[in-house]
């Protein structure tokens, strides 16, 4: 379980590049560059299969793991950017982090799952993490004006957090399944690009590098280690722990030299990992005990 818990935070250890890689791609609109970015992560799927075991083909996927997968992927970003269109971007990705929480409470009703105070605790630390990182230290407004866009983050953090959960009901299915998910995702993403959106391509190498660095790591293998992380992982821990990733967004951009370090980043620090460690607190405690045992 720890080995699989940790593949799974590797999945945010990647999505902490999204920011950074998304700045460098220009100007390319929102489901352009995740039809793009989705098309080259079903690349990473492909590719993986030359070099993992086949699966078993005589197994039969049930048809609400497509429908888990694909809403699942295609859905949250296609209700995130629909919030980003209709709400302030503070207010609106605040609303949307709200997934990691969801996923710590939900997981109290997962067959053989136990939810204990220090998951809690742990999950609403990280948030508040979030609250100093996402609003730079200042307050929220929310405005009765941009309801339906902060009602389209909801539906976002709802559904990627269903998404994590309902994926642990089937750990039998393997992880490759992931390739096709990001295939339809990509397909529906450019039909929504085609109907919405004005087409802007990458403006040269250095953004075409970016695009094709999302597709690899944040939009691809990200994907597919965080499958194996809900299905096979601690999903309490995991959850809490995904609030790291706008901690090490932003870190990544100190370190690029586009955002500067404060206190407040050291404080969210704090928070967040303490809220981390936290809810790990029953997890590392049995690993150390059966090092204990084994010394």
């Amino acid at each position: 379980m720890g080995r699989a818990t940790l593949i799974g935070f590797s999945a945010v250890a990647m999505w902490a590049l999204l920011a950074l890689l998304t700045d460098a791609s220009g100007q390319v609109p929102p489901f352009l560059l995740s039809a793009i970015t989705f098309a080259i992560g079903t690349c990473v799927g492909l590719a993986a299969r030359l070099v993992m075991p086949a699966p078993d083909k005589s197994r039969k996927i049930p048809p609400q793991v497509w429908l888990i997968g694909i809403a699942g992927l295609f859905g949250y970003h296609f209700f995130y950017f629909t919030a980003l269109r209709n709400a302030p971007a503070v207010e609106a990705s605040l609303i949307a982090y709200l997934w990691p929480l969801f996923i710590v409470l939900g997981s109290a009703l997962m067959p053989g799952e136990r939810l204990a105070w220090n998951h809690v605790v742990g999950a609403l630390l990280g948030l508040a993490g979030t609250f100093l990182i996402v609003t730079k230290g200042g307050g929220l407004a929310f405005d009765a004006r941009y309801a339906f866009g902060y009602a389209m983050a909801g539906v976002c953090a709802l559904l990627w957090s269903s998404y994590s959960l309902l994926s642990r009901r089937f750990p039998s299915v393997p992880t490759s399944i992931v390739t096709w998910f990001c295939a339809a995702t990509s397909v529906l993403s450019l039909a929504c690009h085609l109907l919405l959106e004005k087409t802007v391509l990458p403006d040269g190498p250095g953004q075409w590098l970016a695009v094709v660095g999302l597709g690899l790591m944040p939009v691809g293998a990200a994907f597919y280690a965080w499958d194996i992380g809900v299905k096979r992982g601690n999903i309490q821990v995991l959850g809490a722990a995904s609030y790291a990733a706008p901690l090490l967004s932003t870190l990544v951009l100190i370190a690029a030299g586009v955002a500067e370090p404060s206190l407040r980043i050291l404080l969210a620090c704090v928070l967040i990992t303490g809220g981390a460690a936290l809810a790990a607190k029953s997890l590392l405690l049995r690993k150390a005990a059966t090092g204990g045992a084994s010394a």
